[in-house]
């Protein structure tokens, strides 16, 4: 059967029950790491594309992307309590629905990563060529090197995005060399983002260009912008999910936590209505102060985002005249419209320090799905060879770093996101999907957290995650079959016949010693 194959759970936790991990978390200090997660991208980069599909209704939007992701994240928390091991939604579908589902995960992981990472390099290039470059040198790029091609939605005159391409690069040569990123300095950047964010919400709303008449009408789009047209508030949230994005780095606390059935889910919930709050607080300051209105096509229908189209009306539009929606580096672009400058500046600067450090996390996130997948066979296991001096997973790391430089130097942000977005809905509905499976399946397994009513939160995932998918730009919903597509054949013609579960081995990675122990299990079904 080829839904036969599924992993053992008691194989696939063998390396995590050698070592007990002391529980030392609290709810705050969950609230906390989980703040620090998400707040960045998202809210730096995609305001602007986030108005152009809603107008001020973006408010709304954040409002129903983070409502999404709550639920998402209970059903997250449980399993990461449960299987506290690498490989996220990838491990949990190979220990739930089976082989070939958690190969389409995989594989859809690999597409959002790396994706997600050069929305991330374009949306510094932004910030970088606009306050770094322009304001503080008063060097002015070439329009040819500071987007990508207009017929691409880059800008008039565009060619490359040279520095996005760069960034890229730079951060998948510090991957290979190998880092790790310091807590502290991870807690520096986290403070300077939250800093900037809090000063923006102050000046703007205390400014005296802060006008009710901006948000008149409200949702210019409407609620529902209609299936596939990305447009409207829902379609705006479909986008803007990508600022929620690394809460999942908080359910992998569990196992750390004290009370955890107390504390995950309010150090979960309450980190998610914090940033949900804040994001409202940031677009409503904003629109409020410059407006959000998008700018709208002959038919009354704004036009797309990462559209030539838009580009071009974006174009004619003086520097010191461009509308919000127009900004490539939104929030600085706003400070300096009313009179902040060099706030607006400093602002610009957070962003450009900080968002490398997400596209480093997401890189490396990236790379180690590809070498979980690799190491157990579904993929080539030279992919998963480690540099004998740097002790990284070279070959992958360049394989991903090349790909995101390419999609990074020659796309807009908001196309990015989009495509990212459909294969983190993905992943996402596969956590509830693999929750229900497992509390089906295994339902006297330790779990430090159990979701309250588990039957009614993961099929509303399941429903949040389908109706946002549905919300996003057609090409963006047909990228993922596309993409799932060629992933099938590939499983056919070489990861089911090559796979060590299907041969009848179950690798376990030692994590202390850094060895391998091949365990063999009974071969599965054909």
């Amino acid at each position: 059967m080829i839904f036969g194959r599924v992993k053992p759970l008691d194989a696939i936790l063998a390396t995590a029950e050698k070592k007990s991990l002391h529980r030392t978390l609290g709810w705050f200090q969950l609230m906390l790491f989980g703040i620090g997660c998400v707040i960045g991208t998202g809210i730096f980069v995609l305001t602007a594309a986030g108005a152009q599909k809603a107008g001020p209704g973006l408010m709304l939007a954040f409002a129903i992307a983070g409502a999404v992701c709550i639920i998402a994240a209970l059903c997250y928390a449980e399993i990461a309590s449960m299987i506290p091991v690498a490989g996220s939604a990838y491990t949990y579908s190979y220990a739930s629905v089976g082989e070939l589902l958690a190969w389409t995960v995989g594989w859809a992981l690999i597409m959002e990563y790396a994706i997600a990472a050069a929305a991330v390099s374009v949306g510094w290039s932004g910030y970088f060529s606009g306050t770094f470059l322009n304001e503080i040198l008063g060097v002015q790029l070439p329009a040819w090197l500071a987007a990508g091609p207009l017929v691409l939605g880059g800008a008039p005159g565009g060619l490359i995005n040279l520095p996005a391409l760069i960034i890229a690069l730079l951060v998948t040569g510090l991957l290979i060399v190998g880092t790790s990123e310091s807590a502290k300095v991870n807690a520096v950047l986290v403070l300077i983002k939250v800093t900037a964010l809090t000063a923006f919400i102050a000046l703007t709303f205390t400014s005296p260009d802060f006008d009710a008449s901006h948000f008149n009408p409200f949702l210019p789009a409407g609620v529902f912008g209609g299936f596939g047209s990305g447009l409207g508030a829902v379609g705006a949230a479909a986008t803007i999910f990508f600022a929620y994005v690394g809460f999942d780095a908080v359910s992998t606390a569990a196992e750390e936590t004290k009370n955890p059935q107390r504390n995950v889910p309010i150090g979960l919930v309450g980190s998610l209505l914090f940033c949900t709050v804040f994001y409202i607080l940031v677009a409503a300051g904003a629109i409020g102060t410059i407006g959000g209105q998008p700018i709208m096509g002959p038919n009354g229908v704004p036009f797309p985002t990462g559209s030539e189209e838009l580009a071009r009306q974006c174009a004619t539009y003086a520097a010191d005249q461009l509308p919000l929606v127009c900004s490539n580096e939104a929030l600085a672009h706003v400070l300096r419209q009313i009179g902040w400058s060099g706030i607006g500046n400093l602002l610009g600067i957070a962003a450009f320090l900080a968002l490398p450090s997400v596209i480093l996390v997401l890189i490396y996130g990236q790379t180690r799905i590809f070498f979980v997948m690799a190491r157990d066979g579904l993929l080539p296991e030279s992919l998963s060879r480690v540099h004998p001096k740097f002790k990284t997973p070279h070959i992958v790391t360049m394989l991903t770093g090349g790909a995101v430089a390419l999609g990074a130097a020659f796309f807009p942000v908001g196309k990015l996101a989009d495509i990212s977005n459909a294969g983190t809905l993905y992943a996402f509905m596969m956590v509830a999907v693999a929750l229900l499976v497992l509390r089906r399946r295994d339902p006297a397994r330790k779990r430090a957290f159990r979701v309250p009513g588990a039957w009614l939160i993961a099929p509303l995932t399941i429903a949040g995650c389908v109706f946002l998918f549905l919300n996003l730009p057609y090409e963006a919903m047909l990228f993922l079959p596309g993409w799932g597509l060629l992933g099938i054949v590939i499983y056919f013609a070489y990861s089911r016949s090559r796979s060590h579960l299907g041969r009848g081995i179950v690798e376990v990675v030692d994590d202390v010693a850094g060895g391998e122990t091949m365990v063999p299990i009974e071969p599965p079904p054909a």
